[in-house]
């Protein structure tokens, strides 16, 4: 019986850092780029790096490094070269020629992860558009990869001709993939707004931090997990009771990487505007990473690019993997420069309390204190003070009924229009 199955893609990655840059992040680097092509489902064989001032205009690398690739390559039977930074297409086109090999950049590698790990129709759509932004430009290499892979009779090079069709054809789909994640963005907004009386938290991170791990303990609900970058890009909310009363809504989203395609970020958008519209973000970081620092600037950079402006709670997570020392190292650093921040774990009893009883202070701080008269039969109003609020202090007044509770500041608004409801004061117990 022949064995037909695919044999995996056998990797060579390639770093080109600055003369300068810490051989600490080099390797960092290097690991991480290892775990996206395992994530992707290639087999590292080998290493290359070249220290450099600048990347070499035409192969990124320098010429005489590029021949020792590809002897390498040669000698490690490789089927596949990346790159751990971005290509352009005349570099991607030229290095292919001269290694004779197939060549990828970072972004094509979280391309092809994103697309691997793609389960719903919206993540599908977000994909399939952010791949034909970075394949438009590239469709020469592309089709060079078609005749290479093919060859023969059918395959002999479709010329100039077939490649402008071929971007009419992407030009047109682009154009509808971005129809329907605005028809997504619009149903997205419309479902925010039914749920807008809620206290909405947005957990942000680095890949892998352990966002999902976190809101499958808060809300009881199964998730997605699994040890690996980019395991699940579909957002989930979930309402999570914070103990007297409260209740969030909490929305995992998709990781952020290092060099996060500006691609993925544009077709993420619909999805990423969780994010913009969070009362809190939750920035979810791995502790037991040596990077944490760096992952964190990484993660802040993209929320700054989402234009994301609410207040953030910094989430120490996974301190079950330090050791007594570490732990005491980390609590006295943190404690040295961030005011807003826990530590958590989710494989720790309890190691989850120290974040409930944040979300829960961030809620009641944010929520008016309102005295409020209201009719004894309006029963609507009576229970949506106790559902969406915490009602303090009750009086019967004949007909009336006097309360003093703690609501979100919309509710408060509401009532203030509605006939039969007096709103006597607020205050910011």
């Amino acid at each position: 019986m022949i064995d037909i199955r695919r044999q995996p893609e056998r990797a060579i990655l390639v770093a080109v850092p600055p003369i300068d840059e810490p051989q600490q992040e080099v390797d960092e680097h290097l690991d991480e780029l290892a775990r996206l092509a395992d994530t992707a489902g290639a087999d590292v064989v080998g290493l290359v790096v070249q220290r450099r001032k600048s990347p070499h205009p035409a192969l990124y690398i320098g010429k005489g490094k590029a021949d020792q690739l590809r002897e390498a390559a040669s000698r490690d039977d490789a089927t596949l070269v990346v790159f751990d930074d971005n290509l352009s297409p005349a570099q991607g086109l030229a290095l292919e020629r001269r290694l004779g090999l197939r060549v990828m950049d970072r972004t094509e590698l979280i391309l092809d992860i994103f697309a691997l790990r793609a389960r719903t129709a919206e993540a599908k759509t977000q994909v399939e558009l952010a791949q034909l932004q970075y394949l438009r430009p590239r469709l020469k290499r592309m089709w060079t990869h078609l005749s290479r892979t093919e060859g023969g009779i059918g395959a002999r090079g479709p010329g100039e001709q077939q490649l402008e069709t071929d971007r009419r054809l992407i030009d047109r789909r682009i154009a509808r993939l971005r129809g329907g994640l605005e028809g997504i963005a619009r149903s997205r907004r419309t479902r925010r707004k039914a749920r807008s009386l809620g206290f909405g938290v947005a957990l942000v991170g680095y890949t892998n931090a352990g966002k999902s791990s976190i809101l499958q303990e808060l809300s009881g609900r199964e998730l997605f997990v699994e040890d690996r970058l980019f395991a699940t890009l579909d957002s989930a909310t979930r309402a999570v009771d914070l103990g007297d009363g409260y209740q969030a809504l909490i929305t995992d989203t998709v990781g952020f990487i290092r060099k996060l395609p500006h691609h993925l970020i544009a077709s993420f958008r619909a999805t990423l505007e969780e994010v913009e519209e969070a009362d809190l973000l939750v920035h979810v970081i791995d502790a037991s990473s040596p990077a944490w620092e760096r992952q964190m600037e990484a993660v802040n950079e993209v929320i700054g690019e989402l234009g994301a402006r609410g207040p953030v709670l910094l989430a120490f997570h996974k301190i079950d993997q330090l050791t007594h020392d570490e732990e005491a190292a980390l609590r006295r650093r943190v404690s040295e420069v961030y005011d807003s921040h826990v530590l958590t774990s989710v494989r720790e009893s309890g190691g989850l309390d120290s974040l409930r009883d944040a979300l829960l202070a961030r809620i009641r701080a944010e929520r008016p204190t309102v005295r409020v008269t209201l009719s004894a039969r309006d029963g609507r109003t009576l229970a949506e003070a106790y559902r969406e609020g915490e009602v303090l202090e009750r009086r019967e007044k004949g007909a009336s009924i006097e309360l003093t509770a703690r609501v979100p500041a919309a509710l408060v608004g509401r009532w203030r229009r509605q006939e039969g409801v007096r709103v006597t004061g607020t205050d910011t117990a």
